[in-house]
């Protein structure tokens, strides 16, 4: 693979081999890997005034991925932590440009200097006893959804559960005997498994 090598041939290889094949993202990951991956291309093809499908390797230049990370925050408006989300994603790619590639190495060892940003730390914010139980005093009882609604509340509350984590629940994660349980699998494909109250604690 050469800097003149047809840049969809380059993508194509890092989602579907590294990524998927070699890495074994999940899907969520692959999808923002992807964004990420999609926002860079249009940006490049407009720097570039060139149509996306004539674009490069070559093309993914220092410069233009130093322009990206200024675009993100200046005219795309987004916070430090997205605009080092999206830098994480475009150091694995140059990762892989620099096995593959290796006239460009230079390149990906400058990209790969790139620094996040500092950002201070989300405030951490919880409910109180007391609103945790209007919360749940305040649940509708009546309706379609009322039963789902309050079980998935509930749930979240009693095993702390992201709500990916809520959304890739299976019935076989759940053990509904003496003493119910339910394993999560959570961020860096890591399970834990979690105790189910038989009422809610506040």
């Amino acid at each position: 693979m050469s800097p003149h090598t047809p840049l969809g041939q380059l993508i194509q290889s890092f989602f579907l081999d590294h990524l998927i094949a070699v890495k074994g993202l999940r899907p969520s990951s692959v999808r923002s890997y992807r964004d990420t991956i999609r926002l860079l291309i249009l940006f490049v093809a407009t720097e570039k005034r060139s149509k996306i499908t004539k674009l490069t390797v070559g093309d993914l230049t220092f410069e233009r991925i130093v322009g990206f990370l200024r675009h993100l925050e200046q005219d795309r408006g987004n916070h430090i932590r997205t605009r080092n989300q999206r830098l994480a994603a475009i150091h694995a790619l140059f990762e892989y440009i620099a096995t593959r590639s290796p006239e460009m190495l230079m390149c990906c060892q400058q990209v790969a200097a790139i620094p996040t940003k500092r950002v201070a730390p989300p405030e951490t914010r919880f409910l109180e006893r007391d609103e945790i139980q209007q919360l749940l005093h305040d649940l509708p009882t009546r309706g379609r959804h009322a039963l789902r609604d309050r079980a998935l509340i509930l749930f979240l509350y009693n095993t702390g559960a992201r709500v990916q984590e809520a959304a890739d629940l299976r019935v076989t994660h759940l053990d509904l005997d003496a003493h119910p349980t339910v394993r999560l699998h959570g961020k860096g494909d890591k399970w834990r498994t979690c105790p189910l109250w038989n009422q809610p604690r506040g």
